[in-house]
Formats: C-alpha cells, sequence, structure tokens
C-alpha cells in the first residue's frame, strides 16, 4: 500500500516533466491571448449555430446520443479526481520546498491563498493549473450534449463555461493568488457532479432535490469566503501576486454567483408550485372518489 502511494505521489507531484512545467506561449498549447480569444468565439458560435438548425429544421425530439453522455460524465468524473489529487499532492511538495522562503510571514495555508510577490508560473502547482486550463475545453461539450438532447441553448452555462475558461488563463498568466484552493475546490465538486450524472445516465434513481445546482452554489459561496480571505491577507502581508487578475477575477465570480443564485431560486420556485399543484390534484382526486362512494351508498339505499 505504501509503495503505491509512492508511486502515485511521483507521478502525479515528482516526475520530472511537473516538476520542469513552465507557462509559454513557446513551451505550453494554448497559452496565448490569441488562441483563448479564437476559442471562445468558437465555442459560442458553434452553440449558436447548432442550436440554429435544430430549430430550422423544427426538430422537437431529442437527438439520440446513446452511451455517449454517460461516458463523458464518467470521464470528466475520474480527469476531475486526478486533477485534485495532482493539484493536492503537488501544493504539499511546494509548500515542503518552498517554505524555508516565507515562513516567517506566512502559514501553508496562507500560502494556498496569497502567492509572494514574484512568484512565476513554473513548477508542479501551475502544471495542473494548465491541465485544469485544459480541462475547461472538455467541459464545453456538456453544452452540445444540451442543445443536442434537451433542444435548450443555456445561455448561462455557455457564459458560465467562458468565464471559467477565461479565468483559468489568466491564473496561469498572471500567476495569481489563490487558484491552488480554487481548483481543488472545484475539481472535488466537478468529481461528485459528474460522478452523480454517470449515476443517473445509467438508470439509478436522481435524488428529491436539485443536486446538481446545489453543488454548484456550495462551490460559489467557498470562493466567495476563500475571496475574503485573500483581501485580507493581501492588505495585511504586503501584497499577493497577481491581484490585478484576481480582481478581474472576483467580478466574474460575483456576476457567475447572481446568476446562479437567480437560477437557484427560480427552480426551487417552480419546484414548489409544481409540488402545490400536484397536492391540490390530489385532493380534488380523493374528493371526487368521495363522493363517488357517496352517490353509490345512496343509490343502494334507494
Amino acid at each position: 500500500m505504501g509503495t503505491m502511494i509512492q508511486r502515485l505521489v511521483y507521478w502525479l507531484s515528482e516526475h520530472p516533466a511537473i516538476i520542469k512545467f513552465r507557462w509559454s506561449p513557446t513551451q505550453s498549447w494554448g497559452s496565448t491571448w490569441s488562441f483563448l480569444l479564437t476559442s471562445m468565439a468558437f465555442y459560442l458560435t458553434l452553440s449558436l449555430v447548432l442550436h440554429l438548425i435544430l430549430v430550422l429544421f423544427r426538430r422537437r425530439r431529442p437527438v439520440p446520443l446513446g452511451p455517449i453522455p454517460a461516458v463523458y460524465s464518467l470521464s470528466m468524473a475520474l480527469i476531475s479526481a486526478v486533477i485534485f489529487t495532482g493539484t493536492l499532492f503537488s501544493a504539499a511538495a511546494e509548500i515542503r520546498d518552498t517554505r524555508w522562503f516565507w515562513r516567517r510571514s506566512k502559514t501553508p495555508l496562507q500560502w494556498l491563498l496569497c502567492f509572494p510577490l514574484g512568484t512565476r508560473p513554473s513548477g508542479r502547482a501551475f502544471f495542473w493549473s494548465y491541465a485544469y486550463y485544459l480541462s475547461r475545453f472538455l467541459h464545453m461539450f456538456r453544452t452540445y450534449f444540451t442543445i443536442l438532447e434537451h433542444r435548450k441553448l443555456g445561455l448561462l452555462n455557455i457564459f458560465n463555461n467562458l468565464m471559467l475558461l477565461c479565468m483559468s488563463f489568466l491564473w496561469l498568466e498572471f500567476s495569481q493568488s489563490f487558484q491552488l484552493v480554487e481548483i481543488m475546490l472545484a475539481t472535488l465538486v466537478y468529481s461528485v457532479v459528474y460522478g452523480y450524472k454517470f449515476w443517473t445516465a445509467i438508470g439509478l434513481p436522481s435524488t428529491c432535490f436539485p443536486f446538481v445546482l446545489s453543488c454548484q452554489m456550495v462551490l460559489l459561496g467557498s470562493n466567495v469566503l476563500c475571496h475574503v480571505g485573500v483581501l485580507l491577507l493581501h492588505l495585511r502581508k504586503g501584497g499577493c501576486n497577481g491581484i490585478g487578475a484576481w480582481i478581474f477575477n472576483s467580478v466574474l465570480n460575483a456576476a457567475i454567483l447572481l446568476l446562479f443564485v437567480n437560477s437557484f431560486v427560480r427552480k426551487m420556485h417552480l419546484r414548489r408550485r409544481q409540488v402545490e399543484d400536484d397536492d391540490s390534484v390530489l385532493h380534488s382526486c380523493s374528493a371526487s372518489e368521495e363522493t363517488k362512494v357517496e352517490n353509490r351508498i345512496k343509490d343502494k339505499n334507494l
């Protein structure tokens, strides 16, 4: 068991390719602004075109995708779990190797939230940040499945994917503080959410409440608390690296949080109305049954 864990630690945090990683246009695929903007435009255009095709052909039935959504959900759950584990191991290794430099001014938790000024996007931690950035492109395929299966464009989902892709790029470009915590929180939630989607996709029972949306609200709430911690550390500890990108990140997170809160409230309201409608139908059915029984008794007495 110990040997297996050591091998896992080596492959996820001590491999030379991970240690020697460097974010640069010459060494990292997709590390230019032109690539980011082109990818975002292509994703948005393809989503709109796919939705428009279904509207023009007036296709009312969902496009059958077979086992593809289930396989996709299982794959994303495993990928998210690997990124979470790799980020956790790499953060522990970086704290071990660099603690001599900042131990007099910060604790390990403070280092996770607030990188020292002058931090460069290289090494273990930024390798997994890069892996998370690449995984954001895989998350976009969920939008296409939603359009094909439910004929819904899902503007909230599209906006969320675009903003998260942009934020993950900024993390690497400006060596932004707090990114390791956000990556671990996000990948942990994604592994649970996509595992749940795989569970329901293979025909197993779902929960009686909006599980996915609840997990997203927990993630966004945790991010808000961590953002407050970053702000306090920046003001008290002499500054955090990449604070300009962090401010932009905070604005995007606030926008996403407001949109999800609005969606959550609307879904809970619709669910409550549906329950009330079901109860009223049930009461009306029971009343009609009682009336039928009374009529039968009267007919017998007559």
